[in-house]
């Protein structure tokens, strides 16, 4: 029995800016042990509920996460593989479940000062058959091809709120509150016991089957640059919707994701 932990950092308690984000910006040291911190308090429950765990570093170069600060028990796969599966590199069908901490607001939402869906300098908006997606939608899609249940997510209430809207029964921690520039946080250590408990919650029962697939995926990207959209054009089987938009359907959510690794 194991789960996968996905992993991001900004819907982590307190993160604010996108300084705080990369690497020698203001806060971004500390942004990283609290992305750490609430890992950890993920994969004690995991071992705890007698599950084996494997953690994916989702952030940027994928190497944010301080491996000495989870149990021992817990695996930590940084940087990327360089495969379509991204945040979600290394998960398979063996896995149990899947849980999301410190995910964040989607693209074209007021929900939090670092709302993006995957490259925050690449697309205005990005949608799956017809709704605004965020990386948890990607995500979860691609989760529930391999039978794998989407368990839990934690981060700011807006990504709470959408995938709770999404994934029928995932269970939510909500991090902090998103309003303008500025972000309303829960306390650390709270936020930390409540994930434990939750994911305790959730392991304690049993699990829920992955979501049964639709029968085609249309994903439809607006990006900031037309150039980008005149490029991704080559690919075969997109469409060309305006000078900023294009359109690409796929019969399932991994061919969407490969046809984005080319074109993102």
């Amino acid at each position: 029995m194991k789960i996968f932990i996905s992993a991001d950092i900004e819907g982590v308690s307190g993160i604010t800016s996108w300084e705080a984000t990369r690497y020698g910006g203001k806060g971004y040291e500390e942004a990283c042990r609290q992305m750490s911190a609430e890992v950890a308090a993920a994969c004690r429950a995991v071992l705890d509920m007698g599950y084996a765990v494997v953690v994916k570093d989702g952030h940027e170069d994928a190497m944010n996460i301080d491996h000495s600060l989870l149990p021992e028990k817990a695996e930590l796969i940084r940087g990327w593989m360089n495969s379509p599966l991204s945040m979600l590199g290394g998960l398979d069908e063996t896995f149990d479940g899947i849980i999301y901490i410190g995910y964040h607001s989607g693209a074209w939402t007021d929900t939090s000062p670092l709302k993006h869906t995957c490259e925050d300098h690449v697309y205005n908006r990005f949608s799956i058959n017809g709704h605004d997606a965020s990386e948890f939608t990607i995500n979860s899609q691609v989760a529930d091809q391999m039978g794998v249940p989407s368990l839990l997510i934690s981060g700011d209430e807006g990504i709470c709120l959408s995938a709770a809207g999404e994934y029928d029964g995932i269970k939510t921690v909500v991090t902090k509150k998103g309003i303008g520039d500025a972000t309303w946080n829960r306390h650390p250590l709270m936020v930390e016991r409540e994930i434990e408990a939750a994911v305790k919650e959730v392991l304690a029962g049993p699990l829920p089957k992955a979501r049964p697939l639709e029968e085609t995926y249309t994903m439809t990207l607006c990006y900031k640059e037309f150039q980008k959209a005149r490029s991704a054009s080559w690919f075969p089987g997109v469409k060309v919707i305006d000078d900023y938009t294009v359109s690409y359907t796929a019969k399932t959510p991994f061919e969407l994701s490969r046809c984005r690794f080319f074109i993102g």
